[in-house]
């Protein structure tokens, strides 16, 4: 084993065992490496799907598969305020249209609201078509692509190509965070780019966000508050992000 290899999973074993770390521990871990080599490391570590990038350092990938990105897990916690915003983006729903519809728990119940009407559903997440498979009036189409088996949606290239061939009426967008400087984001860069799509071939843009998504950043923007025309929420959002969202033109439910 090469002295590359062996710092790199140093490296690795160092973020495993802390969760999180800063870059200036890196540095501290690893003295007489260059701060060019370690950001070339950690690079080179999150290709490979070893550590997660972050702002500032990196998360380990077992802290990320052991807690969020399973999506029963995430289906289990903030039920009461997922269950209100799925029926507030139900009543926005419009019949004999065309709709994208996120992966993601609070999209799931989404797609279980969802009443046996005339839709064409473009859906990348597994559980929400599970939901509309009960229904016998909507076609529901699932694009090819790469399957995130952790939160049970497709996603990449084939995915993307397929998004951009259909006009939606209305986008259901999941996201991970939001953050002033650097908007909506989430945690894969295919992801990111897939979602960007269904937001140009959108005619409305709708993001399922609840409060606790504030003030969290991902490594990969997805877009601006002002690239969006609906929020819809648990009814925490604090007041200086509901002046910013009225300043964009971005209604509020």
């Amino acid at each position: 084993m090469d002295n590359m290899e062996t710092r790199r999973n140093a490296i690795v074993q160092l973020i495993n065992e802390n969760g999180t770390v800063h870059f200036s521990q890196i540095k501290e871990a690893f003295p007489d490496v260059s701060e060019m080599t370690l950001r070339t490391d950690l690079k080179a570590l999150d290709e490979k799907k070893r550590i997660l990038r972050i702002h500032g350092g990196a998360k380990s990938v077992q802290t990320i598969i052991n807690s969020d990105d399973f999506l029963h897990q995430r289906t289990g916690r903030s039920i009461a305020q997922k269950q209100l915003i799925a029926e507030k983006a139900l009543t926005l729903l419009q019949t004999d249209s065309t709709i994208y519809l996120d992966s993601g728990s609070t999209a799931t119940m989404l797609a279980r609201l969802i009443p046996d009407q005339p839709n064409l559903i473009y859906t990348t997440g597994l559980s929400c078509a599970t939901e509309l498979a009960k229904l016998s009036k909507p076609t529901v189409m699932l694009p090819g692509g790469k399957l995130n088996r952790y939160s049970q949606s497709v996603f990449g290239f084939s995915a993307i190509r397929e998004l951009e061939r259909v006009n939606f009426d209305q986008v259901f967008l999941g996201v991970t965070g939001y953050h002033a400087l650097s908007g909506f984001s989430c945690g894969i860069d295919e992801e990111a780019v897939l979602k960007q799509t269904a937001i140009r071939q959108s005619a409305q843009v709708i993001v399922l966000m609840d409060s606790s998504k504030l003030e969290t950043k991902r490594s990969f923007r997805i877009c601006g508050l002002s690239d969006i025309d609906v929020i819809v929420s648990d009814g925490q959002l604090p007041q200086d992000f509901l002046a910013e969202c009225q300043r964009c033109g971005v209604t509020v439910l």
